[in-house]
């Protein structure tokens, strides 16, 4: 095992920052819909209004660092050891298999990671977004006479926003869950807050085939 730095600063900061905003925007938004009571009616509806902004904001910083950085590629869609990837979180890692794909610095996610995530930032995120700015400016938009818009009622909008919730939730639930399946069940965690993660040396095995064949 070598201990490589995996997660840079801004990576780190974006994460812990996106889980902690999915996760007040949920609390106040299913008060706003009356599920529960924590800081009444109007204050969530404020407190949702602000964390929304702040979670757009930091959705441009993450665009333009995925960019930046070329860690976009790290969400390029394969379907190579995919069926392995799910037998062994189905079946394999209960019995103490070895994981089916190595990580890497440029290779972080495994296949059934990279079709999550993507499926995340392409499909969930986007309906999030959009059918919340549809419903906080929803007034406007009509007072603008956006036909296309139009054809959406309120009712609707706000159905679409809730079943989005519910599918990030669900998202949450399932991502906590899988960062217990590390090499310990807090190795996942300790990586996203150090920065730092160790991970198998592939090269290890050769040179000690190397070294028995000398002798």
């Amino acid at each position: 095992m070598k201990r490589i730095k995996m997660y840079k600063l801004f990576e780190r900061v974006w994460h812990w920052s996106q889980s902690m905003l999915i996760l007040f925007l949920a609390v106040t938004g299913f008060e706003v819909h009356n599920s529960i009571s924590i800081f009444g009616f109007e204050k969530a509806v404020q407190f949702h209004r602000i964390a929304s902004y702040l979670f757009l904001i930091l959705i441009a910083f993450a665009i333009f660092w995925h960019f930046t950085t070329d860690e976009w590629r790290q969400y390029i869609p394969t379907f190579k050891n995919l069926k392995a990837q799910i037998r062994y979180y189905g079946y394999g890692m209960f019995k103490n298999e070895p994981h089916p794909v190595h990580k890497t610095r440029w290779q972080k996610l495994n296949p059934l990671q990279i079709l999550t995530y993507l499926g995340f930032k392409v499909l969930i995120v986007p309906v999030m977004v959009v059918s919340g700015l549809l419903y906080l400016f929803h007034k406007t938009i009509n007072a603008n006479n956006v036909v296309i818009i139009q054809n959406f009622s309120l009712e609707s909008i706000a159905l679409w926003h809730t079943f989005g919730a519910f599918i990030l939730v669900a998202f949450v639930i399932v991502h906590v869950y899988m960062t217990t399946t590390g090499n310990t069940a807090t190795s996942n965690i300790k990586a996203m807050i150090t920065g730092y993660e160790e991970i198998e040396d592939e090269h290890k095995p050769k040179e000690s085939k190397k070294v028995e064949e000398v002798k």
